[in-house]
């Protein structure tokens, strides 16, 4: 199976590394990036050659690894270098989706979400699996054989579970980060130190992944709106607030 990774930067290298090491029929890895040194050092750590981005190759399955912005322009580009099958790990599904069904008519589709960092691997992916096929059916068996929990969704679904999950959450941690003050560690609660630990591993990302969560998906404003309205309020609504902040219970939105 000769497989092209559009994107050769930390997941698509993930990618690669699960179907090199679980794939029934062991891949050709060609990796394509617009930095072509990051595809140079792909080929080196994974193993696998080099493509210009301006191939004229076609193959067996395509997976475009990309950030979320320029995933459908890419996937309008490398569709055509894809004779059997293409797949994304945007972040993002209506989108990609979409532009796969458009461009690639004739193959087989299927979008999966790694939701975690690769340096965290193995974990959840959801996928939605439009098209599938012997081609991506393999991808979906090297993914799980590598620890990983695949799951079927929709899009909408997809899309809409990711702005609670991603955006409302980064953006509750990163407003507790940018509102606390330096506590010594000796006045910490088990609460606090929680919130600490979960802020550490989301500033120890990269700052244009966060971005372009936020960028894609509402919800940073209904955790503002939130603040606000426990910041302003008496003792009987916060009480209210509280109840309703219980997992589970009703809102009165």
């Amino acid at each position: 199976m000769d497989v092209l990774v559009v994107g050769a930067g930390d997941m698509g290298q993930w990618f690669a590394r699960a179907l090199d090491a679980h794939a029934a029929d062991p891949p050709d890895l060609a990796f394509l990036d617009t930095d072509s040194t990051v595809a140079r050092t792909a080929g080196d750590t994974v193993g696998g050659r080099t493509v210009s981005p301006e191939t004229t190759e076609h193959f067996d399955l395509v997976c475009v690894a990309v950030p979320m912005p320029v995933t459908v322009d890419a996937i309008e580009t490398y569709a055509a270098n894809a004779d059997r099958a293409i797949c994304d790990l945007a972040g993002i599904m209506a989108d990609p989706v979409a532009a796969m069904a458009e461009h690639a008519p004739d193959c087989e589709r299927v979008s999966f979400h790694p939701l975690f960092a690769p340096s965290n691997a193995p974990g959840n992916v959801p996928l939605v699996a439009e098209e599938p096929g012997p081609v991506t059916n393999q991808v979906r068996a090297a993914l799980t054989a590598a620890g990983n929990d695949l799951f079927e969704t929709t899009p909408a679904e997809h899309d809409a579970a990711m702005e609670t999950v991603q955006a409302r959450t980064h953006a509750a941690i990163l407003a507790f980060g940018l509102a606390a003050e330096s506590v010594p560690e000796r006045f910490q609660t088990p609460i606090s130190a929680g919130l600490l630990d979960l802020l550490e591993t989301v500033t120890a990302g990269e700052p244009r992944v966060y971005a372009d969560i936020q960028a894609a998906f509402d919800g940073a404003e209904d955790v503002a709106t939130a603040a606000e309205r426990l910041a302003e309020a008496d003792d009987e609504t916060f009480e209210e607030l509280y109840r309703s902040a219980r997992p589970g219970e009703p809102t009165d939105e």
